[in-house]
């Protein structure tokens, strides 16, 4: 279990230290990738820090992006450094940070953990955790090589309405995209929810390549696992194909991204 402890041990081997400005925003990514991961495996280099990972049931793939100008320090010893931490783990330790909070990042490679600190903007006091790292070997992912001929963006809260609108419902959504609007529906016994969205309502892009309508169904509790980030992100793509994997990207505060393949049902 994690613990409190307010000593640096300064002996240690740190090879990869940064400083995220706002512990919330940090708490609701980590909240997103541990909804889909049990673990989750860190890859530091000097242009930033990265996820990319399957989820167990092999159902999504996550890719997080967070670039260096995203922290306010950042260092890291080497080209690579990858570490695995336990999504249970750092996911109960987010949720300490407060909105006054700072959360400071370092790995210590010697005692074989991640140092979590929160630090107070206005007071100064930290609070400091530390997490186990796992032994696991980081698998190479490449994402998903296929083309998406539909692309809309709108607003992360609109998205969330989306899916839980639907969730009322039904377990599955069908996105349809016809030349000039997006429908998302939902259906069971004797139930039905439909939501039309056209540019400027809600949508902010939209584009259909081929020859629309374009149909695909994914299940609500895959979607759902992303709304997390929506908290945290201003706005959202979509892009998904004819019975194809839909990706969705969440442009994240300070140039990151945060992406989330979710595979169809067929």
């Amino acid at each position: 279990m994690p613990f409190y402890l307010n000593i640096f041990c300064g002996g240690d081997t740190v090879t990869f230290r940064a400083v995220y400005p706002a512990a919330t925003k940090w708490k609701y990514i980590i909240e997103t990738i541990t909804k889909a991961l049990d673990e989750i495996p860190f890859t530091a280099t000097p242009e930033g820090l990265y996820v990319k990972s399957l989820s167990p049931d092999k159902t999504t793939m996550l890719v997080l992006t967070m670039s260096v100008t995203t922290f306010e320090e950042y260092n890291v010893e080497k080209d690579k450094v990858v570490f695995v931490v336990p999504s249970d783990e750092l996911k109960r330790v987010a949720k300490r940070g407060t909105r006054n909070d700072m959360v400071e990042l370092v790995l210590e490679e010697d005692q074989r953990r991640l140092r979590v600190t929160f630090i107070d903007k206005k007071t100064s006091v930290t609070r400091t955790f530390y997490i186990p790292l796992r032994e696991a070997v980081v698998e190479e992912l490449s994402e998903p090589q296929v083309e998406l001929s539909v692309i809309a963006r709108l607003s992360a809260d609109d998205f969330k309405d989306v899916v839980r609108d639907a969730k009322i419902v039904s377990d599955e959504v069908e996105f349809i995209a016809h030349e000039d609007k997006l429908e998302a529906q939902s259906v069971s016994m004797q139930k039905e929810y439909r939501c039309i969205m056209e540019i400027g309502n809600p949508l902010i892009t939209y584009e259909v390549k081929g020859n629309p309508p374009v149909r695909a169904k994914y299940a609500i509790d895959l979607l759902q696992t992303s709304l997390k980030a929506a908290s945290t992100a201003d706005t959202v793509t979509i892009e998904f194909g004819e019975a194809l994997p839909m990706k969705l990207t969440f442009d994240l505060p300070a140039g990151s991204t945060l992406v989330y393949w979710v595979s169809p049902r067929v």
